[in-house]
């Protein structure tokens, strides 16, 4: 494979991908247009801001927003709209970020939406010198506790749209779209992981924060869609904080590439292959000992559905954690969804596979119970023992076993 010669040239492991969109994979494979359209214009020269203003019609056209551009990636976006909130397109405000001395400068967000997406999200918000007001408990959000949270110097209101947000007990999109709008303060919506581009801006959102590198196959990218005049004063935090935010040429056009793609693709045929590995894992997998199946639709309602794989360690020999772990120190490196390991059970995300490597994904499986089962070396260490051993490796980078 093409992909192998490159992996193998810097030696670098073969990675299979059944966890997801994960930054920390790499995110997605990039579509072929977008590949195209950064490598041809690499050797160009190019006004960025025509380029921009060029992104910004084919994102107004895609999401249904006024105008749009492109970032880094999306927790930029975040910075960058939250910023644009604060200063307007007042010029020397922008340079003075993070000082917000005399602006209004709080952003409320639902508790149970503060989360970590790999960084906690709180970060990208202080960043832009904002003070971030917690709305409702984790758990529990009501209407009223928005109401009473939002006032003098309320810039914006935050809502994440994640797997990873608390699901029961929040207030819905439609209803704090609403009461912000009836408090004169814009609403800026994370969708990074989304496949829904329209939706939010449909709602009544100001400002909606995509991810261009995973679900649509582009490059590493931020897009930043919504109101003509937020755009507008989001997109010139290039000349403050967005600067170290910036995102280059193939960047910007291969982002375009994808989001014209990802109009002409058949996506009930990808997800019909999706069900076809799914199938595959089911039949590879539903006789092995020590493992219970189920099919998990996506949590946001994405058009993905997963194979979530119940370990039990008493059957199977070994843990849920210890499995995945196996499964990634293998050749090639199977890396599952493991942000829910801690209740026995781990997914196999179909999205990002090219065929054949189901087969290897469920064969490799199927292997590692029956090893452990044969040599009776699993259930050895806890899941606090593997967290502390995932940072004790993370602190000794760039030296990577």
């Amino acid at each position: 494979m093409k992909e192998n010669g490159i992996l193998e040239r810097y030696g670098l492991m073969r990675v299979i991908n059944v966890s997801g969109t994960m930054t920390g994979l790499g995110a997605s494979r990039v579509v072929p247009e977008a590949i195209e359209a950064g490598a041809e214009i690499q050797s160009s020269f190019v006004r960025i801001d025509e380029l921009q203003a060029k992104a910004s019609t084919v994102i107004a056209h895609m999401t249904g927003a006024e105008a749009g551009f492109v970032t880094a990636c999306s927790a930029a976006g975040i910075c960058l709209s939250i910023s644009g909130c604060m200063t307007g397109t007042n010029l020397n405000r922008i340079e003075l970020l993070p000082d917000t001395y005399d602006l209004p400068n709080e952003v409320v967000v639902q508790a149970g939406h503060l989360i970590n997406y790999g960084a906690p999200i709180h970060q990208a918000i202080r960043l832009t010198g904002a003070r971030i007001v917690p709305v409702g408990t984790p758990a529990l959000a009501n209407f009223y506790n928005l109401e009473d949270s939002i006032g003098e110097q309320t810039a914006a209101a935050l809502f994440v749209v994640s797997h990873h947000v608390v699901q029961e007990g929040q207030i819905a999109l439609s209803e704090f779209i609403t009461i912000c709008r009836d408090r004169g303060v814009p609403v800026v919506v994370d969708m990074a992981s989304e496949y829904d581009l329209r939706s939010p801006i449909e709602l009544g959102a100001d400002l909606v924060v995509y991810s261009s590198h995973k679900f649509l196959g582009g490059p590493t990218g931020g897009i930043v869609a919504g109101r003509k005049d937020l755009v507008r004063a989001a997109y010139l935090q290039n000349k403050g904080i967005g600067r170290p935010m910036k995102i280059g040429k193939e960047g910007i056009i291969g982002t375009v590439a994808a989001l014209e793609a990802w109009a002409r693709r058949d996506h009930q045929a990808v997800y019909e292959c999706e069900q076809q590995y799914l199938n595959h894992w089911w039949k590879e997998l539903g006789g092995v000992p020590g493992l219970r199946l189920e099919k998990h639709h996506d949590w946001t309602d994405n058009p993905i559905d997963r194979l979530k794989v119940f370990v039990d360690p008493e059957e199977a020999g070994l843990y849920a954690w210890e499995l995945a772990d196996r499964l990634s120190a293998g050749e090639p490196s199977i890396q599952v969804r493991d942000d829910l390991i801690e209740h026995g059970y781990f997914f196999l995300d179909p999205c990002n596979l090219v065929s054949g490597e189901e087969t290897v994904v469920g064969q490799r499986i199927a292997d590692e119970v029956q090893l452990a089962r044969a040599k009776g070396d699993g259930k050895r260490y806890s899941l606090s023992d593997r967290k502390r051993r995932s940072v004790a490796s993370l602190l000794k980078w760039p030296d990577v076993s």
